[in-house]
């Protein structure tokens, strides 16, 4: 039986690998995407969003939660998805992400979502490189659960940071 020998840096890797645990997944086009659960701040229904001029394409403008005016992006749309009408399972997911001036609440508009998923990391794998064109750095891996790949997400860097700073700057 042949023996496997880890590497010190396979070992640093599997320590450092800070990617298993609770997931939020929905549903983006035929896609099923994750993002940590502790990034998760609520799950609410489609509201009035107040459109916000000369903003892009996926940013649909702004809610009022709570008193506090948070940004909303779809995400199908920052993905470059093709637009799809919001149905009665169309959700806003609100998040907390970092940025440069400390923690913003941001909602994402996703088509649905599925279940909370606890990931081991033998569950997640590297995320496949695709060639230089391909911007994968918000991606934290590929989650393979009953026969079906999900794609884990970091949301903290789904939007660059001069996204989030013109974001920041849109509600201040």
């Amino acid at each position: 039986m042949p023996s496997t020998t880890l590497t010190a840096a396979d070992m640093a890797t599997a320590a450092n690998d800070t990617r298993p645990g609770k997931y939020l997944t929905f549903q983006l086009a035929n896609e099923e995407f994750g993002i940590r659960v502790l990034k998760v701040r609520e799950i609410m229904g489609l509201q009035e969003i107040t459109a916000v001029p000369q903003t892009p394409v996926h940013v649909k403008g702004v809610i009022n939660l709570r008193g506090k005016v948070i940004p909303v992006i779809d995400l199908r749309l920052k993905f470059s998805l093709p637009a799809a009408e919001y149905t009665q399972r169309t959700c806003i997911i609100v998040t907390q992400v970092q940025g440069e001036a400390g923690v913003l609440l941001m909602g994402i508009v996703v088509d649905g979502v599925s279940e909370v998923l606890n990931l081991t990391s033998g569950e997640i794998e590297d995320t496949p490189d695709f060639g230089e064109d391909v911007a994968g750095d918000y991606l934290l891996g590929m989650a393979k659960v009953k026969g079906k790949v999900k794609i884990l997400l970091d949301i903290d860097r789904v939007l660059s940071m001069q996204e989030i700073h013109s974001l920041s700057s849109i509600i201040h």
